[in-house]
């Protein structure tokens, strides 16, 4: 099958590798669909991956072929992959199965290679189905919105005023998300003028551009001088997180979504202790989480298929990540790899 390889001499290849076997206890899954998230690009660029990594978790697929062991199984049937979790641990009962490391098994970003690849080998686990009415493409989106609502949760807020930092598909999943659930007003903050277009699209009430308009004042105006009761920060802008804690109103919260690979600092850290803030990171994103957004799309109250700005084959994604990816051209680049539905 075809698959694309990172490799550390010479990045990400294509590549004829074996068809992965089942075994006694997985299952074999033929993808349809996989989005190249941000974190796949940030291992790559911190050299992080073992050469010869097969990268990609966000995907939807269909059941090609089951081991011995499994049962209950429909050839054909559709669903998206999630990690798996003990149940057992300290972190699986605190609530918060997605940490689990006891018996996690992970495509893409962890011990299973991933879904830059014609099939994946999964566990039954793994597998959430894919409800009627729900795409490939938006049910292999279904994650990035499932990560934006694990980061709204994870700021314990309910409602109010909202800043999110950054319009890339997470913070503009995050700006549906809250649209959703009731937050008002929305404001993202973000350079590029088409991915504001698609923050006012998916539901935010305001608009701005960093680097020409003065986000202070802003704040000052959208929310009569109190600050944002949340914000979100999701451009992976180091300074931004200095900024945030200055721009949330007293007792808001501040969420850390993006993944930081280096130090920041604060240049103000009594403002924790002046508006007794809440500032807390965000990781990943429960099996619910994804159910409750995949019923979302499934009740057309989603569609997340506007973030796509490249569809593509497989065999075109080392040159899209050197050309749109990786210059910060693209949204979200969506392979194109099996019949889709």
């Amino acid at each position: 099958m075809k698959a694309v390889i990172y490799r550390k001499e010479t990045g990400l290849v294509v590549e004829d590798v074996p068809v992965p076997e089942p075994g006694k206890d997985a299952v074999l899954v033929k993808v349809s669909n996989t989005g190249f998230c941000g974190s796949d690009h940030s291992l790559i660029v911190n050299g992080l991956p073992a050469d010869g990594t097969i990268l990609g978790h966000e995907t939807s697929g269909t059941i090609a072929g089951w081991g011995r062991a499994v049962r209950g199984l429909r050839e054909g049937s559709r669903v998206m992959i999630r990690p798996t979790f003990c149940g057992e641990c300290r972190d699986c009962r605190m609530g918060k199965p997605h940490l689990c490391d006891m018996q996690r098994r992970t495509i893409g970003i962890g011990d299973l290679p991933g879904a830059f690849a014609e099939y994946i080998k999964v566990y039954p686990q793994m597998l959430i189905p894919i409800p009627e009415g729900v795409d490939s493409r938006n049910a292999a989106l279904a994650e990035t919105f499932a990560s934006a609502l694990h980061g709204i949760r994870s700021s314990r807020s309910e409602g109010g005023s909202v800043l999110v930092m950054g319009g890339g598909a997470i913070g503009l999943a995050a700006v549906g998300c809250l649209k959703l659930l009731g937050f008002s007003p929305i404001a993202l903050s973000e350079p590029l003028k088409g991915k504001r277009a698609l923050g006012k699209r998916f539901g935010a009430d305001h608009l701005l551009d960093p680097l020409t308009e003065d986000i202070r004042q802003k704040t000052r105006e959208w929310t009569r001088g109190i600050g944002f009761e949340t914000i979100l920060e999701c451009s992976g802008v180091t300074g931004n997180v200095s900024l945030a804690l200055e721009l949330a109103a007293k007792s808001g919260a501040v969420c850390l979504i993006s993944i930081l690979f280096r130090g920041i600092s604060l240049d103000l850290p009594m403002v924790m202790n002046f508006k007794e803030l809440r500032f807390t990171g965000s990781y990943a994103n429960t099996h619910a989480e994804n159910i409750e957004c995949l019923e979302w799309m499934a009740a057309g109250r989603i569609d997340a298929r506007p973030l796509i700005s490249d569809l593509i084959p497989l065999e075109q994604l080392p040159q899209a990540y050197r050309e749109r990816i990786h210059p910060g051209k693209a949204v979200k680049v969506m392979l194109k790899i099996g019949e889709e539905f």
